[in-house]
């Protein structure tokens, strides 16, 4: 007679709770005292003595029926330390000798209720109950069927007075519930899941239904070699009692990969993509693709206790940066701290990170499709639908913000409710803004928005279970509550076609003049309706009424010297160039791709300015784009792109005349070092070489020459002092010149600019130096301050931070206020400075920057970010009042969604009659957006050029485009919002759908 049991038990090793299976044979724990109970090591206590003494250990806990089939010992238990319990108040580990007498006190009680059932058991009695002194403990023993005896693997709640047990449970199907969808009958037979990862073994006992294996990697074999494709594929479809997954019944396809970037194809094919986010968390802005893709199912992960989990990456996306705002994401978290999978050949284990928290969402997806019947399934489940029942069903965490956990936590049998009783709609993914809402709506509940302000953008993401084609018709409508709500000035920029299954919708909220002095609350609606083509039968197309509801806090608009401005235009995003480390001594993370925005790896620096009463804007056009009148200072932090020599005029005169405050954070650049960090990248089979270094000095030493301010290409490595205050330089830059009047610190510095040997600095003998690396100045009406390394400022990966330093710069350029610290006379010039031993950096002359660069080759213009007045147009000229520079047309999506896009006011305003749009045939890899239009194919304007999109970026899809063409075209289209039957003469030959049964544009496009 076997008996096999897993009981729950809590662990704590390295910060993470690991759930223990115990296997139970003849009557006897074999491995309960390597796992659960470290109290009686050597001892062979009789099975239902230490199920007694869990039960009495842990108050009220409950275990009821299951049946489990055996394992090998050694693949059951993972490595532990100790028991964590909190009872009664107090933290016990391993107990104390005299617990341990209180337990065998309690065992010993127990013997006569063993002897007692098994009397019951010679007797045929079905069921008895075991209860212990203390009333609602009660151990439950179901009948003997004649061949194993069950008890429950699923959850044990632990109370004592009110005050819960951490405890993890041994199953995370049980922790979502997934056996009472069980019990319906449904297990996921009938749904296809493919798994791209590192494969698994064709005989793996844990699979019933492998149905196909497929090596896409230049080794040799089909089998799983590291074992994390099979600890995958085991926490979604394993039908083993010690690692359950949540669809056993599910049919595998493993595809041995280690990328696939093929995602926009696949869901256009209705194939559901659920991918990990990534474990580059705390850290902000680090999503990793696919899962940073609107049409994915991105996952991060939180622990037992419902944190998250400080591994998983963290929002917002950053593809649509600087003219847009990214993307809400994750989509939900899961589970992802020591989840129980199987092993590569046989039996189980436990691993942590998000690439475990998604296949705990991946089985759930399998678990929920197959709840709908087969005849009509793939009418209903599509990804738009799936993304749906997901973030939908999710339950909200209390504490972390939307780029944190997305939705919230999945919530297994909410998304079973929603998809069952599922019709076709459109939705927006979030359902309403409240910017009132702390901390889930962080960065935009912690500051209220204001008249003169740079227009607050929200990205939201609009979900398309119609079909995988549709359009917004007409234009979004704002729908104030009450009259106080006119003062909203709300404007829209979308997809002129969602494709596949999703789209993007801006809302780009201003507040209007008049509403200068207003302080109060603003809510209202705003509609929207999303067509797509009629389904299979109908006749009409389908439509759908969307609305978000939006809340914002508006306050007078604040005094000039309390607005600062930062500067996003000219921050240049990996991918598509090779952008390096601000840091070079990080040797584990050698690009920087975090965004470089305040709500990305700025974002601690945006909260300690919030809380010091400052107001930070964002600007994402040129610097032309702003009425320098309005902001105290203007924050330029880690910038690598050029300058339009139309703003090297403007900024100078801006602080000359207009008093505005200018603070520059620089980085190193250095052209021997960057030559010498280039690597091979295995992925694109090409080298890669930085396009600039930390900074664009060169392009910062032509901004700052009208002021008589240079930086150096110096290396500079170490901490300091400045006052008292301390400060570490982390591969920052010197300051070569600086003009008299002005104070600069100096201090020593190991020299690290010749020490260089390949892509990271050697730690070999370097030289000290003494630098100038803080400046501050008076230029005419305004003030200016430099510092020559922004890693202090950034949260990636500082080693301390500089707040100190940046809030007494903004006192001096924004209010004048001089601080003993920085303005001592000892420090302050007589003679200009300039280091002749120093050199200025030159630009690189063997890479082609303007592959990657805003400015060069660019026209000048204020994009969909800058204030409505100037939108379109060149922006201010120098020597302004309220004159312009001359308007051109202008057309720019919020991101790389979509190439053609609207910008709607829910009042009317004046239009340009023409536009222009670019189409890109090759280069898919490198940044810009573009629509791929059918050969062949006439189509309504409303679903012009982007019935097959892709996104700029590393990893974007190929397959659509031949890779022979080259040209680029440029097509003139009516932008009259009346005439939407304009035709598209596009002879692009070599573009076509890659599956015309699945794609087929007649069908897609036609109207009833």
């Amino acid at each position: 007679m076997f008996l096999s049991v897993q009981v729950s038990c809590v662990f704590k090793h390295d910060y993470m709770l690991t759930s223990v299976g115990v296997n139970i044979s003849c009557m006897q724990i074999l491995l309960l005292r390597y796992s659960c109970l470290h109290l009686f090591p050597g001892d062979n206590v009789p099975i239902l003595e230490r199920l007694s003494f869990v039960k009495d250990f842990f108050p009220q806990s409950r275990f009821s029926r299951a049946t489990m089939a055996e394992e090998e010992e050694g693949d059951t238990v993972p490595q532990t330390t100790r028991l964590e319990t909190t009872i009664a108040g107090t933290d016990e580990g391993v107990p104390s000798r005299n617990r341990k007498g209180q337990y065998r006190n309690r065992i010993k009680r127990l013997q006569n209720q063993k002897a007692a059932f098994a009397e019951n058991q010679q007797d045929g009695t079905a069921e008895m109950g075991f209860l212990n002194a203390r009333q609602g403990k009660m151990f439950t023993v179901p009948s003997n069927d004649g061949n194993s005896w069950g008890l429950s693997w699923a959850n044990v709640s632990l109370f004592n007075e009110g005050r819960k047990l951490l405890i993890q449970r041994s199953q995370i199907t049980s922790i979502f519930g997934a056996e009472k969808l069980w019990t319906k009958g449904y297990t996921g037979a009938g749904v296809k899941m493919a798994i791209f990862d590192t494969g698994v073994r064709a005989d793996h006992p844990h699979f019933r239904n492998i149905k196909e294996r497929t090596n896409w990697t230049n080794e040799d074999t089909l089998n799983d070699n590291l074992g994390h494709g099979t600890f995958v594929a085991g926490v979604i479809a394993s039908q083993d009692p010690q690692c359950l997954g949540f669809a056993p019944d599910a049919e595998i396809y493993a595809f041995r990969v280690f990328t696939d970037a093929q995602v926009w194809e696949m869901t256009a094919n209705n194939i559901i993509m659920v991918s990990a986010i990534g474990n580059d968390g705390p850290l902000y802005g680090t999503l990793n693709n696919p899962a940073d893709q609107s049409d994915v199912i991105g996952v991060g992960g939180i622990d037992y206790n419902d944190h998250i989990a400080s591994f998983s990456s963290r929002g917002m996306s950053t593809w649509e940066i600087p003219h847009g705002y990214g993307r809400l994401k994750p989509d939900i978290v899961a589970y992802g701290r020591d989840i129980i999978g199987s092993k590569i050949s046989t039996g189980c284990k436990s691993l942590s990170g998000t690439s475990v928290a998604s296949p705990v969402v991946a089985g759930a997806v399998c678990l929920l499709a197959s709840v709908i019947p087969e005849r009509n399934r793939w009418d209903v489940i599509n990804p738009a639908s799936m993304k749906q029942a997901l973030v939908e069903g999710a339950a909200r965490l209390n504490g972390p913000n939307m780029f944190e956990q997305g939705a919230g936590r999945l919530d297994l049998l909410e998304s079973f409710e929603i998809l069952v009783n599922y019709k076709p709609r459109a939705s927006v993914i979030p359902q309403s803004l409240d910017f009132i809402d702390c901390p889930y709506f962080w960065p935009f509940c912690l500051q209220p928005i204001y008249a003169g302000a740079m227009p607050v953008i929200f990205n939201a993401t609009i979900l398309n279970g119609l079909g995988v084609v549709g359009y917004i018709e007409d234009s979004p409508l704002w729908l104030p509550s009450d009259e106080d709500g006119n003062l909203l000035d709300l404007r829209f920029t979308f997809s002129d076609v969602i494709w596949p299954w999703t789209g993007f919708l801006g809302l780009h909220m201003q507040v209007r003049d008049e509403g200068a002095n207003f302080e109060g609350v603003i809510e209202g609606n705003v509609n929207f309706t999303v067509v797509s083509p009629p389904g299979r039968g109908e006749l009409y197309s389908r439509r759908s009424k969307c609305t978000i509801h939006v809340r914002v806090k508006v306050i007078p608009t604040p005094i000039r010297q309390k607005r600062i401005l930062w500067d996003q235009f000219h921050n240049v995003k990996y991918p598509p160039g090779y952008i390096p480390r601000d840091s070079l001594d990080v040797r584990n993370d050698i690009l920087d791709w975090h965004g470089d925005h305040p709500h990305t790896n700025y974002h601690s620096m945006f909260d300690m300015l919030r809380g010091a009463g400052y107001f930070l804007e964002t600007l994402g056009s040129p610097l032309t784009c702003f009425d320098a009148r309005q902001y105290g200072s203007l924050l330029m932090v880690d910038l690598e792109d050029e300058y339009h020599k139309e703003e090297i005029e403007k900024i100078e005169h801006d602080v000359k005349y207009h008093g505005l405050g200018l603070i520059v954070f620089a980085d190193w650049y250095h052209v021997e070092t960057m030559v010498k960090m280039k690597f091979f990248d295995d992925n694109t089979r090409s080298w890669w070489t930085p396009v600039t270094g930390g900074a664009n000095i060169p392009a910062l030493n032509e901004l700052l020459h009208p002021f008589g301010i240079a930086f150096s290409d110096m290396i500079l490595n170490g901490p300091y002092s400045v006052g008292g205050e301390r400060g570490f330089y982390a591969s920052g830059t010197a300051i070569a010149k600086f003009p008299a009047g002005g104070f600069v610190h100096r201090s020593i510095f190991q020299d690290n600019t010749r020490m260089n040997s390949g892509p990271i600095l050697q730690a070999s003998i370097r030289a000290e130096v003494e630098a100038a690396v803080l400046g501050a100045v008076d230029m005419g009406n305004g003030r200016i301050a430099v510092y020559g390394d922004s890693n202090c400022l950034d949260s990636s990966h500082m080693v301390i931070n500089c707040y100190w330093l940046l809030k007494k710069l903004l006192e001096f350029t924004s209010q004048n206020i001089r601080d003993s610290v920085i303005f001592s006379s000892p420090k302050k010039l007589t003679f200009p400075l300039i280091e002749h031993n120093i050199h200025l950096p030159t630009r690189r002359d063997d890479v082609n920057f303007s592959m990657y660069s805003l400015v060069l080759e660019r026209k000048l213009q204020c994009k969909s970010d800058a204030r409505f007045e100037v939108l379109g147009s060149r922006g201010y000229s120098v020597g302004y009042s309220d004159s312009l520079y001359s308007i051109y047309p202008q057309r720019q999506p919020m991101g790389n969604d979509a190439h053609d896009h609207r910008i709607l006011s829910s009042l009317p305003t004046a239009t340009n009659s023409s536009s222009f749009s670019f189409l890109q045939t090759t280069n898919i890899g490198h940044e810009g957006n573009f629509g791929l239009t059918p050969k062949g194919v006439e189509k309504d304007d409303r679903l012009a050029k982007s019935a097959v999109q892709a996104r700029g970026g590393s990893n974007a899809v190929t397959s659509f485009v031949d890779e022979n063409v080259t040209e680029w075209k440029m097509v003139e289209r009516n932008s009259d919002n009346t005439d939407h039957k304009k035709k598209l003469d596009l002879s692009l030959a070599a573009i076509g759908w890659l599956n015309r049964d699945e794609l087929d544009p007649q069908t897609l496009l036609a109207e009833p």
